[in-house]
């Protein structure tokens, strides 16, 4: 039944359907695999119980959240922010990409919608400034993986959901994790400047500085609202998104840039995003009662520890699994598919689970900048007019300190559990 689940689920992905229904089409075929073919009325039964989980109603509400922000301009004031403060440096441009990914995490945590709607600003102003187009395409997709690290995040509120662990820790636990990230990736285009004659901006005025400021600070300052609300108790997780769409409402009131339009486009966007993510969730949560029957969980914890039972040694190869696992599959449909599974062997191990979900967050996360399915790549070379090949290639430096942070991360676990046990205490 197993084998019959995940090879229809692989061939389908493989023959271009859309991921959820490849999940559907799998759980189907493991029905019939499992003489179960007379009780398909399990299927709709176990999705509605996937899906009705007052924890999962966050996940629309950051999305509409992300989406208001953009409608009312505040991709194009971030950009501006981070330009004034960066652009001078040597590859200047290069680092404003990066500097306003970490801004531009905090307002949507998708880093698809980091390549699509700031890469546009991004890989735009690099090709005119004269930098190779598909080295503008790499730094972006690259930054990109910082969004979904940086709170608030639909990946982390995913696992918070699968692993009964707190969304307050987990947001918490990302901050570290994501400014390593980044600062990583500025080193390493301190490296390129310095082999490369790339142009750099004149140094921008202090009162330019300020103005731009000033006008990105509302989008700044919002992440702050919705971690600090939900650390310390004044908000759920959901609650915090509610109020983080109220901001974005009133910001688009106030400055005026929120039209009929945009609004239509922003919640037509956030229904869609969300049914598709909703869609695999009860899908998923099938597959899992299907691996539960199988006890699958039981079966690989069993092996995983008569294989080794050095901790260390199971983290290299999940951590080699899972960025294996991300050039395939796309974050959220791959923790709903693995984390239940490895949730038995990581807690036989002793492993935090709010350090093991930043191992799987940044490991999948490497996954969309990454051959031959990485979904980032496919939109920054749409967006650059660039062959794929070639943003490849460009894009393979820029895995290196993506990598390094994350086996710094796997083996060092205070860096993504320093945060949360100085602002929350310890776990016991």
């Amino acid at each position: 039944m197993i084998l019959a689940m995940f090879g229809v689920f692989l061939a389908a992905l493989l023959i271009g359907v859309p991921i959820a229904l490849s999940v559907g089409l799998s759980v189907v075929a493991a029905m019939g695999a499992a003489d179960f073919g007379d009780s398909l009325y399990i299927i709709p039964q176990q999705i509605l119980e996937g899906i009705d989980n007052v924890s999962l109603l966050a996940i629309p509400f950051f999305i509409l959240a992300g989406n208001l922000m953009n409608a009312v301009g505040i991709t194009d004031r971030i950009f501006n922010f981070a330009e004034a403060v960066a652009g001078h440096f040597k590859a200047g441009l290069a680092q404003v990409n990066v500097l306003a990914s970490m801004i531009f995490a905090g307002v949507n945590g998708a880093a698809v919608a980091d390549c699509a709607g700031l890469g546009k600003i991004e890989i735009g102003a690099m090709k005119q400034r004269g930098y190779p187009p598909e080295f503008a395409a790499a730094v972006t997709v690259a930054s990109s993986v910082i969004g979904p690290l940086i709170p608030p995040s639909i990946g982390l509120l995913v696992y918070a959901y699968l692993s009964q662990t707190s969304v307050a820790r987990l947001f918490l636990a990302g901050l570290v994790p994501g400014v390593l990230v980044g600062l990583a990736l500025m080193a390493t285009n301190r490296i390129y400047a310095s082999l490369r004659d790339f142009p750099s901006n004149p140094r921008a005025s202090l009162r330019e500085v300020v103005h731009t400021g000033r006008l990105a600070l509302p989008a700044m300052v919002a992440p702050g609202f919705i971690v600090v609300a939900i650390v310390w108790g004044f908000a759920t997780a959901h609650e915090a998104g509610v109020i983080a769409c109220a901001y974005a409402l009133g910001l688009g009131a106030l400055t005026g840039r929120l039209r009929a339009r945009e609004l239509w486009s922003a919640l037509s966007d956030t229904v869609i995003v969300t049914s598709v993510i909703m869609m695999i969730i009860g899908f998923t949560t099938v597959m899992g009662w299907l691996i539960a029957i199988e006890q699958v969980p039981q079966a690989l914890a069993a092996s995983v520890l008569a294989a080794t039972d050095d901790r260390n040694v199971f983290l290299l190869i999940t951590v080699v699994f899972l960025v294996l696992i991300g050039c395939f599959i796309e974050g959220v449909p791959a923790k709903l598919i693995l984390v239940p599974i490895f949730l038995p062997i990581v807690d036989r191990f002793g492993i935090d689970r709010v350090h093991f979900g930043l191992i799987v967050q940044l490991a999948l996360l490497i996954g969309i900048a990454t051959p031959p399915m990485g979904v980032g790549l496919f939109i920054v070379a749409e967006i650059a007019r660039v062959p794929f090949e070639r943003v490849t290639l460009a894009t393979i430096p820029f895995l290196v300190p993506l990598v390094l942070v994350l086996l710094l991360i796997t083996f060092v676990p205070e860096f993504s559990l320093w945060l949360p046990d100085l602002v929350l205490g310890p776990e016991h």
